[in-house]
C-alpha cells in the first residue's frame, strides 16, 4: 500500500514536469504574438515552476520519519512551502500588473494571435485539470503544500481564460481594422489583481496553519466517530486539542473513566478510542488521552451499573465538537461547572 506522503510526493513531480512544459509553450506563444498579456501568463509560469520544485522538496522532507530533533516529524515544512508559494503568487501578480502598465503606456505590435490563442488555451486546460486533481488529493491527504500548488495552477488557469477572452476580442477587433492593443494590457492588469488576491488567500490559510487553527471538518468527523463508538465507560470527553503537521494530525483529549478502573482497563479503553478515530483516518492521526477519574457530578450523565454511584442518572450527554473542545467537563445541570481536583464541587 502506497503511503499518503509518497503519493503526495509523486503527484508533486507531475506538477513540476507539467509546469516546465507549459512555461515553454507560453513563452513560445509570446515569441509568436508579442502580446503582453501572454507574456504576463508566461511570467507567472516561471513562478509556477519555482513553486513546484519548492513544493517537491517540502513534500520530500515532510515524508521523512520523526527523529530526535523533530519528534513530531517534519510535516510543518509543508506550511513553509505553502507560504513561499503564496508569496510567489503575489509576486507574480505584482509583476503582471507592472508589465501591463508599462505596455499600456507603450503598446507594442501584436501578430499571429490565432496560433497564440490555441497554445494558451491548451496550457489553460492542462493547468486546470492538474490543479483540480492536486487540490482534491491535497485536501484528502491533508497536504498544505499540494493544496497550495493546486490553487496556484487554478489561479494560472483563471488568468489564462481571462487573457484568452480578451485576446479573442483583440483578434476580432484587429481583423475588423480597429486598434485594440490597449485592451491587451487592460486585461492583463485585471487578472494580475485577481492573482494577487489569490496569493493573499493562500497566505491567510498558511497563517491559520502556523497558528494551529483547528480544522472544523476534522473535529466534526472525530466527534461523530467518538459518539458512534462510545460506550458506558466513556463517561465524558473534553479539552480536545489538535495540531497538524502536514498530513499528520495529533489529538490530545481528556476522558473521564470510572474512578475504580485499573490501569489495564484504562489502557484497553484508550485503545478502543484510538480504533474509533482510526476507523475514519487510519494512521494519519495520533491520539494522546489523559484519563480523569469520575466525580460525583458525573453521575448525572453516567448510565453505568455502578455500586459507587453518588447521584441518580438523568440523561446522557450527546457530544458536539464544541463540547469536546471545551476545557471543562460536562454535566446535565448547567450550574455545575467543574470538579476542581478536591472532593468539592463548584456551583
Amino acid at each position: 500500500m502506497v503511503k499518503v506522503s509518497d503519493a503526495n510526493f509523486e503527484f508533486q513531480k507531475v506538477i513540476a514536469i507539467v509546469g516546465v512544459s507549459l512555461m515553454a509553450i507560453k513563452f513560445f506563444a509570446y515569441y509568436l504574438t508579442g502580446s503582453v498579456a501572454i507574456l504576463t501568463d508566461a511570467l507567472e509560469s516561471i513562478v509556477n515552476v519555482i513553486a513546484a520544485f519548492v513544493g517537491l522538496f517540502a513534500l520530500y522532507l515532510s515524508a521523512q520519519p520523526a527523529d530526535r530533533s523533530h519528534p513530531f516529524g517534519h510535516g510543518k515544512v509543508e506550511i513553509i512551502s505553502a507560504a513561499i508559494e503564496a508569496t510567489m503568487i503575489m509576486v507574480a501578480g505584482g509583476m503582471i500588473i507592472y508589465e501591463s502598465i508599462i505596455s499600456f503606456l507603450n503598446p507594442g505590435e501584436i501578430s499571429d494571435l490565432d496560433i497564440g490563442l490555441v497554445l494558451v488555451a491548451f496550457a489553460a486546460l492542462v493547468n486546470f485539470l492538474v490543479g483540480r486533481i492536486a487540490i482534491r488529493k491535497g485536501t484528502k491527504n491533508r497536504s498544505p503544500a499540494l493544496v497550495a500548488s493546486g490553487k496556484h495552477l487554478c489561479s494560472d488557469t483563471v488568468s489564462s481564460v481571462g487573457i484568452l477572452i480578451g485576446l479573442f476580442v483583440v483578434y476580432i477587433a484587429m481583423a475588423l481594422g480597429y486598434d485594440a492593443r490597449w485592451l491587451d494590457s487592460s486585461i492583463a492588469i485585471i487578472f494580475g489583481v485577481i492573482i494577487l488576491v489569490t496569493g493573499l488567500k493562500v497566505m491567510k490559510e498558511c497563517m491559520d496553519d502556523i497558528m494551529d487553527k483547528a480544522d472544523e471538518e476534522v473535529l466534526d468527523v472525530i466527534t461523530e466517530a467518538i459518539n458512534e463508538y462510545r460506550h458506558d465507560d466513556w463517561i465524558d470527553v473534553y479539552h480536545l486539542r489538535m495540531i497538524k503537521h502536514g498530513p499528520k494530525i495529533y489529538i490530545d483529549m481528556h476522558v473521564v473513566f470510572p474512578r475504580k478502573m485499573t490501569v489495564q482497563d484504562i489502557a484497553d479503553e484508550v485503545d478502543e478510542l484510538e480504533e474509533a478515530v482510526a476507523a475514519r483516518y487510519g494512521d494519519a492521526i495520533e491520539i494522546s488521552v489523559n484519563p480523569v477519574p469520575c466525580c460525583e457530578f458525573n453521575c448525572r450523565n453516567c448510565c453505568r451499573n455502578c455500586f459507587d454511584r453518588d447521584g441518580d442518572f438523568e440523561r446522557r450527554v450527546v457530544w458536539t465538537s464544541a463540547m469536546l473542545c471545551c476545557d471543562k467537563p460536562h454535566a446535565v445541570d448547567p450550574r455545575i461547572m467543574i470538579h476542581d481536583g478536591s472532593d468539592s464541587i463548584k456551583f
